[in-house]
């Protein structure tokens, strides 16, 4: 099955494995690299000048190491050897639940992050030559996408059920079904759409392997869908630094055993398993974990989106979830208020220059440097803590700050030096 290449709206082509193109100022992964080292300074500046509180993540990942107040015993002990030995046991059981396994069926594998876990599964579960095919709203995210390659497997990507059933029929030796619940886009699979994929995954002789990475909580806590092993699939992973959970930034991977048993041995061969000395913080991550905390967070990302909207008025888009303003709009804008005629740049590049300014400027730590390669060239508004948006000054001042840093967008996007600059640093 061959596949279209994928544009924006200006026409420009997408980069390999991702949803967006890259450009001039931007060109692949290593300027992306370089971007965050420029972003460190103004953080450092910050804290170095203001305090650490003058930094605002309002990113929706949370990537620290928290234990809880008081903590003795077990949870105290950072060491690779002792710590898996006293609480292995309690971490099992708690992520077994968190993922709705079956003691007597699955087992469970923390591995270094939701991107080890993709794509140590997938070679796992394919082989050279095989194939998988991937089914998601809006496109499967590109660890999915890689980890097929770095697997030698054919990978093809679906949107609708009936491309996929279409996929699965015309595809030769489908060893994987890469099951993505919660889009990139943020949008969701629907409980009966899902069913029905596992369903005739398992019925062409292929394995499961759902890419869980924010649905394991979204899904149940926000659209009241089963689990990720309650699903009915063959293995699932997702991120503890998302939606709830409290960090640290690991793959959570749970499966039937004979799977999670020989991705255990391939990761630890490789080293994509997480480091045992942090147990501590994983099991106090599940522990503290209630779902009404994931409600909480989307509320407040809609008081944000709400606020965009009386500013920027359809440009914000929103899903039951989160609020997002596209690549392409932020350059549109752009270009809008800088009385350009034709874009200069490529979107994810005006996102990259409203994320710096939103950081310099303002303190505001956003999704774009929270993740490399970005999955997306929006500016997402997500899982938003209530008290970090209370402490920068609220919704309406956050929006405040995305129209000002659009302002300053503006008037040097047209620039490639000053971009460059405002994106680097001195050259």
């Amino acid at each position: 099955m061959t596949q279209s290449i994928q544009k924006d709206r200006f026409g420009n082509a997408f980069a390999p494995g991702l949803p967006y193109a890259h450009g001039r100022v931007i060109r692949d992964s290593r300027d992306d690299h370089t971007k965050l080292h420029h972003a460190w300074r103004h953080i450092e500046r910050r804290t170095r000048d203001l305090g650490p509180d003058a930094v605002y993540n309002l990113s929706g990942l949370e990537r620290g190491y928290e234990l809880p107040e008081n903590a003795a015993g077990p949870m105290t002990v950072m060491d690779d050897e002792l710590a898996p030995a006293l609480l292995w046991d309690r971490l099992k059981s708690l992520a077994l639940d968190h993922l709705g396994g079956d003691a007597a069926v699955h087992d469970i594998m923390p591995m270094n992050r939701q991107t080890a876990a993709v794509m140590t599964a997938m070679r796992v579960l394919t082989e050279p030559g095989a194939s998988v095919v991937g089914v998601s709203v809006t496109g499967s995210h590109p660890c999915v996408v890689r980890g097929a390659a770095y697997a030698g497997s054919n990978f093809v990507d679906t949107l609708t059920i009936g491309d996929f059933e279409r996929a699965l029929k015309d595809t030769e030796n489908v060893q994987v079904v890469a099951l993505t619940r919660l889009a990139v886009s943020y949008e969701i699979l629907g409980l009966k759409d899902i069913e029905r994929i596992v369903r005739l995954a398992h019925d062409a002789g292929a394995k499961v392997l759902v890419d869980d990475a924010g649905g394991a909580r979204v899904g149940p806590a926000v659209f009241d869908q089963p689990k990720t092993l309650e699903l009915g699939v063959d293995v699932g992973s997702t991120g503890l630094d998302k939606y709830g959970t409290v960090g640290p930034r690991i793959g959570l991977l749970g499966g039937t055993r004979a799977i999670v048993e020989k991705i255990r041995a391939v990761a630890f061969e490789i080293g994509a398993e997480a480091r045992p000395m942090i147990y501590p913080g994983i099991v106090h991550s599940l522990e503290q974990y209630d779902p009404a905390r994931v409600r909480v967070l989307v509320d407040a990302a809609k008081q944000i989106t709400g606020a965009l909207k009386e500013r920027l008025g359809n440009r914000v888009s929103e899903t039951p979830v989160i609020g997002k303003l596209d690549g392409e709009d932020i350059l549109e804008i752009a270009m809008q208020r800088g009385g350009l005629s034709e874009p200069p740049v490529v979107p994810i590049e005006a996102l990259a220059g409203l994320a710096m300014l939103l950081l310099r400027d303002h303190g505001i730590m956003t999704v774009h440097f929270a993740g490399l390669p970005p999955g997306t060239s929006a500016l997402l508004i997500k899982f938003i803590p209530p008290e970090t948006l209370d402490r920068f000054g609220g919704a309406d001042k956050f929006a405040d700050a995305v129209d000002t840093s659009l302002d300053r967008l503006a008037d040097i996007i047209g620039d490639e030096a000053s971009l460059r600059e405002l994106l680097y640093g001195d050259p």
